[in-house]
């Protein structure tokens, strides 16, 4: 079922600190790959919790395996997100604070597969085009403006 499952039978719908890690996918065109959730609606990166045992590295590969379909190759910490702009209600009530770490991967493998359960659909954005604020998972807006910047700075 997954540790956080698991955690809410014992302590119901409580804040937790939820420890995370995703994957922000770049192609060659340095569009970034946004998926659209199944319980907000809302666009965000792949990403997810944690399990007992993993690595934040190992958490970032799995998760963007099962919600892409894909195989990230190389990859580097890009940023954290952590702190009161990480503070959410899933739409079932249960409350977190995400500590995540974000890795930036250019190389990756396999086809691309919707995870219906968790995801609508998937779409590379320019960064010029990304989807207004308000339909964007907020925890991820901060990443998104760092990457958005540094990649304009290396062009």
């Amino acid at each position: 079922m997954g540790y956080i499952l698991d955690l809410r039978k014992e302590i119901g719908r409580r804040p937790i600190i939820m420890a995370g890690a995703g994957v922000i996918l770049v192609n060659y065109s340095n569009e970034v790959l946004l998926q659209k959730r199944a319980d907000n609606g809302l666009w965000g990166l792949p990403a997810g919790s944690m399990e007992l045992g993993e690595s934040f590295e190992e958490c970032a590969r799995r998760e963007f395996h099962e919600e892409t379909g894909l195989t990230a190759g190389k990859m580097e910490i890009f940023t954290t997100e952590s702190g009161k702009e990480t503070h959410y209600y899933y739409p079932n009530g249960d409350e977190v604070y995400v500590a995540a770490v974000m890795y930036i991967c250019r190389e990756w493998h396999g086809n691309m597969e919707v995870q219906e359960e968790e995801v609508v659909e998937q779409h590379f954005f320019s960064l010029d085009s990304l989807p207004p604020e308000d339909e964007l998972d907020p925890g991820n807006i901060p990443t998104l403006r760092s990457l958005i910047k540094t990649i304009k700075e290396t062009i």
